[in-house]
């Protein structure tokens, strides 16, 4: 089973249809978006308080569970092509 991570630079409709679109793949058992875990110190007082970085609106997420290396390259190609449509950044969190 291989464990893909990716974020997405995008609003929520993308996200939510990225899951859909993902979850519909053959051996795909398990879409996830996750969150930020870690709660953020922010000192009102920085000279870089409130700024877009800080707040990360329009960024997601997500772990994805494929059985094998064809259900990877399925992912891949799915998440790329929503990008190029919908005009989203993806990155991918290879471990590798």
């Amino acid at each position: 089973m291989a464990l893909l991570r990716l974020q997405l630079t995008g609003n929520d409709d993308v996200a939510g249809e990225l899951i859909g679109l993902l979850s519909a793949i053959p051996g795909v058992d398990h879409v996830e978006e996750i969150g930020d875990l870690m709660p953020h110190m922010d000192d009102e007082d920085s000279s870089s308080a409130g700024l877009p970085d800080d707040t990360a609106e329009g960024f997601h997420q997500f772990e994805v569970h494929a059985p094998n290396a064809l259900a990877v390259e399925r992912v891949r190609s799915v998440v790329e092509a929503l990008a190029r449509e919908r005009g989203v950044a993806i990155e991918y969190d290879d471990p590798e």
